[in-house]
């Protein structure tokens, strides 16, 4: 099979899977998205959070006032400018994203038992390790 064509179907089957898990989801997408780069990232401000999610600063910004207002997050003086706020998930804000993550892996994985074998699982275990070698070697280039 061409690379090109390869590269194609499985941007499209990817970004399909990514969807259909997200169907789980509670919260909007952008406010989950948002406990999760804290996560994994440590605090951050309302700038970087918009970079990483390739949003607006406005929309970065209503999103954290949302999770702000629930306590999912919360902000406090940046210690290098005080002009800034570094936003920190909060007690709250770990659970929510962890209930949201069990759900999306609790769907995901009621469907893997479902319509594949055992010999087709361990193939699709094999793809995973493969899709993270490329997803890493993408995010060093």
């Amino acid at each position: 099979m061409d690379e090109d064509v390869l590269a194609e179907e499985l941007r499209r089957s990817i970004g399909e899977l990514v969807r259909a898990v997200r169907a789980a989801d509670t919260m909007p997408p952008g406010e989950a998205a948002i406990l999760g780069f804290l996560d994994r990232d440590g605090p951050l401000t309302t700038a970087d959070l918009a970079r990483l999610r390739g949003v607006t600063h406005q929309s970065a910004a209503k999103s954290v006032k949302d999770l702000t207002a629930d306590g999912l997050v919360r902000g406090e003086r940046h210690p290098d400018d005080g002009r800034k706020f570094l936003l920190r998930l909060t007690d709250d804000g770990r659970s929510r994203l962890q209930r949201e993550r069990a759900l999306r892996a609790g769907a995901l994985g009621a469907a893997i038992r479902e319509i594949f074998d055992p010999e087709e699982r361990r193939r699709l275990s094999e793809s995973v390790a493969l899709l993270s070698r490329l997803t890493a070697h993408l995010a060093r280039h």
